[in-house]
């Protein structure tokens, strides 16, 4: 199945030897580049700083979170910051939202108390969350608003590799974006149980899959396998490793498999200059297939 759109996942990673002023430079320059190609890229523990960020030097590519981990925070405020950032950029804002703690144990107490218990409220995070991009929220039967309203949306996603989490996107209109790089599952029948149990919304008819998969690529097969023996340890599944002709085929292999209309690429490799070749190798391959590219301008 030909790949129709693909997009690039940045973690913005520390890689040895340079400080995260370097990293979050190299994110920007990831983005950039990405924009050449019509991808939109994804990046930073705290989206909503960089993403404005990365959306002032950029012009057209989609720019989104991978993920806001919900449970830590009052989706209002998160309207808020997402309902900016799409009145700073209309049409290229993606919110991607998840439920994982998102560090360690420590880390998790420092930022919320009560995770737990507020894991167990994800349904209604996720609905009140959709409510206010819809502008149909209400508290105490007044309507409240999560300002500056933007032209257009942002665009809403639930990130997972489960059961829950593609019935959280089925039941609220979402898009639904599969990790693939971070499960040793496969994902069809949770992908299609999200098809089969969609329920369109106002923003989004129809559903929407992505599958984000691990890949590192290289000119040659040899130079590729030598690659991964120094990539990071970012994906819980052996990604895909090749040449880009290798790579194209094995993605197009899992776009049919998902039948997903987006693809999303990893690459974690602690050589900045060596993931961004990657990426552009991957993009060049894509493209020469006669891709549309994102179609996220």
């Amino acid at each position: 199945m030909p790949i129709q759109k693909w997009s690039v996942l940045d973690l913005a990673p520390i890689y040895e030897g340079v400080d995260p002023a370097c990293a979050l430079k190299q994110a920007v320059l990831l983005a950039q580049t990405a924009e050449h190609h019509d991808m939109p890229g994804l990046a930073s523990s705290t989206p909503e700083v960089l993403l404005a960020h990365i959306g002032a030097q950029t012009h057209r590519i989609r720019i989104g979170s991978g993920a806001v981990l919900l449970p830590h925070y009052k989706p209002y405020k998160v309207a808020e910051a997402f309902h900016l950032l799409a009145t700073l950029y209309p049409g290229r804002i993606d919110l991607g939202v998840g439920r994982a703690p998102g560090g360690s144990a420590h880390a998790t107490l420092a930022l919320n108390d009560r995770f737990l218990q507020d894991v167990g409220r994800m349904p209604e995070l996720v609905q009140q969350l959709s409510a206010l991009l819809r502008q149909e929220f209400t508290v105490e039967g007044e309507s409240v608003v999560a300002r500056p309203i933007p032209p257009l949306p942002p665009k809403l996603w639930l990130l997972g590799t489960n059961q829950k989490s593609a019935g959280y996107a089925a039941e609220n209109g979402a898009g639904y974006v599969y990790g693939l790089f971070m499960s040793e599952a496969e994902g069809e029948e949770v992908v299609a149980a999200y098809r089969r149990d969609y329920k369109p919304s106002v923003h989004q008819p129809n559903p929407e899959v992505i599958v984000a998969v691990g890949v590192i690529c290289a000119e040659t097969m040899e130079e590729a396998t030598a690659c991964v023996r120094l990539s990071q340890k970012a994906f819980r599944r052996p990604p895909i490793v090749g040449d880009p002709s290798h790579v194209r085929e094995k993605l197009e292999e899992i776009a049919w498999r998902y039948q997903a209309e987006e693809i999303m690429v990893i690459t974690d490799f602690p050589d900045y200059a060596r993931r961004l070749r990657s990426y552009e190798l991957i993009a060049n391959s894509v493209f020469d297939r006669g891709s549309s590219g994102c179609g996220k301008t």
